[in-house]
Formats: structure tokens, sequence, C-alpha cells
């Protein structure tokens, strides 16, 4: 499969399928988010941002490509948050899917 979008720490893969609704895949590596509350909290980004998109039946991965901060320091405070929430906005506009308001 290859990539149709990419952001400075994500990758997005897409790809039609034969099934009513589209799936979502997320893979975040232990090397690049150390701490199990870091990879936890972009996931749940990750999943946000795709139940606020209206796309049509595609299997979609999203993979993070860089690490996103220090093994000390885990993805939780604001301002992080914020970043990768925007990266991934720009990573589904720039794949070309639809996005719905939110709300």
């Amino acid at each position: 499969m290859r990539p149709r979008a990419r952001t400075k720490h994500f990758v997005m893969y897409a790809r039609p399928n034969q099934l009513e609704s589209a799936r979502l895949g997320i893979v975040v590596a232990k090397r690049f988010a150390h701490r199990a509350v870091t990879r936890n909290t972009i996931k749940r980004l990750c999943r946000e941002t795709f139940r606020c998109i209206q796309i049509p039946a595609m299997d979609c991965i999203i993979r993070l490509t860089s690490p996103v901060n220090t093994r000390k320091d885990p993805a939780t405070n604001r301002q992080v948050k914020r970043i990768l929430r925007a990266e991934l906005d720009q990573l589904i506009a720039s794949s070309g899917m639809n996005q719905k308001s939110r709300q």
C-alpha cells in the first residue's frame, strides 16, 4: 500500500474496501512514543479525528513515523495535544477526504 498523505509525525495509508463503512488502523510504535500514556493519547486523538470525518468505505491506517516528545514528558499536556490534533486534521485534509464540522 502506498502512502496517501504525510505530515511531520504521521503517514496515512488508504484503499477502498467492499464494506459499508470505513475502518481505521492505528500504529504507534514504542520507539516513537516510549510511555504508554503517550501512545494511548495519540491513539485516542486519531480515533476522535477519524470519527469526526465523513469518508467513503475505505480501510485507513495512520502510522506514527517520528518521535513525538522526550521519554520523560508524556503527550498529555494541552499544547502537545493541540499540535497533534492540528497535524491529524492536516493529514486528513491533504488526503482528500471530506470533513464534518466538529461540535
